[in-house]
């Protein structure tokens, strides 16, 4: 890994197409500017496993078909902890 120290208004050059620039520090926190062409996704990392979730189950529904997912619909709230409380007559009223 390459370490870089900038100030605010210094950039770093990747390649050909791609600059990032410090826009702002703080205490606690760094805002970066990101250039770069359209084609190159810039997303944040914590955002990645999550899209990776999103199309996994988007594929699952669209395999699925729309009663595939009435079934599974029925199924999951058929499993809720309300649902189970319901079931067993334990719901307070």
């Amino acid at each position: 890994m390459l370490v870089l120290r900038r100030r605010v208004g210094e950039a770093i050059q990747l390649g050909d197409g791609i600059e990032i620039e410090v826009i702002e520090i703080s205490r606690t926190r760094v805002k970066l500017g990101i250039t770069a062409p359209r084609d190159v996704p810039v997303t944040r990392k914590e955002t990645v496993a999550l899209a990776a979730e999103n199309k996994q189950a988007g594929d699952l529904v669209e395999s699925l078909g729309a009663d595939g997912v009435g079934d599974l619909l029925r199924l999951l709230n058929n499993l809720s902890p309300e649902s189970a409380k319901t079931q067993a007559g334990t719901v307070d009223k």
